[in-house]
């Protein structure tokens, strides 16, 4: 398995957690890293995309909501959604990610952890919110030391 996929599983897997618990357990990050053994490149990557997915879930959840026809936020799966909120992340604010491979690794995701029609539903929901993307959906700006403040946000 390759870090970066290693390290998105793991942020579905955190991200799973605190939507399930709450934010208000002191020691949940501390208690997730003690059970989730995760080497460093693919821990830093999974710190990295739970830190932007929080920073910007109200965004990611909005549009989820938007796109997500005849379903709530809180009817889809848990797993489905902190996925969607992942790819959808990484789709917008990961510069160094093509979108593309952002939904191809959130389909994997899906197969892997979530229900019988999981891959199905994140590919179709991710498919209609690629049409927002204003980059190319193919390209990735390969990241830089002057990057140190992260990637600028495309349009959300």
């Amino acid at each position: 398995m390759s870090k970066r996929r290693d390290g998105r599983e793991a942020a579905v897997q955190y991200l799973y957690q605190l939507d399930i618990h709450g934010d208000g357990q002191a020691d949940l990050r501390a208690d997730f890293w003690a059970i989730r053994e995760t080497p460093g490149k693919a821990r830093a990557f999974a710190e990295e995309l739970i830190a932007g997915v929080t920073a910007h879930r109200a965004e990611l959840d909005e549009r989820i909501t938007r796109f997500a026809k005849n379903f709530t936020l809180a009817r889809i799966n848990v797993v489905d959604r902190n996925i969607l909120r992942l790819a959808i992340y990484e789709m917008f604010y990961n510069l160094d990610v093509p979108p593309v491979v952002a939904i191809n690794e959130a389909i994997e995701v899906a197969k892997k952890f979530g229900g019988e029609d999981s891959g199905k539903f994140v590919n179709g929901l991710l498919d209609k919110v690629k049409t927002e993307v204003t980059r190319p959906l193919r390209d990735a700006r390969p990241h830089s030391k002057s990057d140190a403040g992260g990637p600028a946000p495309a349009a959300i």
